[in-house]
């Protein structure tokens, strides 16, 4: 859980860059404590800090894209090697690793089509689908110290079905394309960001397991 959420709720004025821009009001909101922060420095000994003035908007291009959940490949032992190369030098053993992984990477979203203002879900294959709008970032800051930037966006129509927020996590806090990312998704803004232990995790769809399994070895 969160010791600390640093609020912006509106992403679209930036002023870090432009003179003539005006700056969205941060405010500060605080709730329980959390035993777990999700980011690449995992044996990092200092935290991992974010200078809010450095974070700039993201639009859902970033992220636009075919996505597959890695959560497949966990199950189907692809990612067994990542987990016993992360045993050489990690804290863990290769058992609690992917113990570890099997509740961050848990989904029943197998398939995310990013398209424009467009967003599909796909579950066996059914496809749900939202239009979503920049709704702000979050700072959120864990018990271990570390920090990191949600970028969120709330659904402006399309199915009933598709949930109202979503919220990107990917080590980023300017526009950039990326490999993979963390996706959050619900209907209640504030208790998604509570979430830091289920981190459904999507990378390119065109890449096979053995691919990701050996990007992330690589990492």
């Amino acid at each position: 859980m969160l010791r600390t959420i640093l609020k912006r709720t509106d992403i679209l004025a930036l002023a870090a860059l432009v003179a003539l821009s005006t700056q969205a009001t941060a405010q500060t909101a605080t709730s329980s404590t959390s035993t777990h922060s999700h980011n690449h420095s995992h044996q990092a000994k200092e935290p991992v800090l974010v200078n809010e003035a450095e974070i700039q908007p993201r639009d859902l291009s970033d992220w636009e894209a075919d996505w597959q959940s890695v959560y497949p490949f966990l199950q189907d032992g692809t990612l067994d090697p990542v987990m016993e190369h992360k045993a050489e030098s990690g804290k863990k053993t290769a058992e609690e690793y992917r113990a570890y992984y099997e509740a961050g990477y848990k989904t029943d979203v197998e398939r995310i089509l990013i398209d424009g203002s467009s967003v599909t879900f796909f579950r066996d294959g059914q496809p749900v689908q939202g239009q979503y709008t920049n709704d702000g970032y979050e700072i959120l800051t864990y018990a271990s110290g570390n920090q990191g930037v949600r970028f969120i966006f709330e659904k402006s129509g399309g199915d009933a079905a598709a949930p109202q927020f979503i919220q990107f996590s990917d080590h980023e806090i300017v526009p950039t394309k990326v490999d993979h990312y963390h996706l959050y998704w619900g209907d209640d803004r504030a208790e998604l960001l509570t979430e830091v232990t289920n981190w459904p995790t999507y990378f390119h769809a065109e890449l096979s397991g053995a691919e990701i399994a050996a990007g992330m070895m690589a990492h």
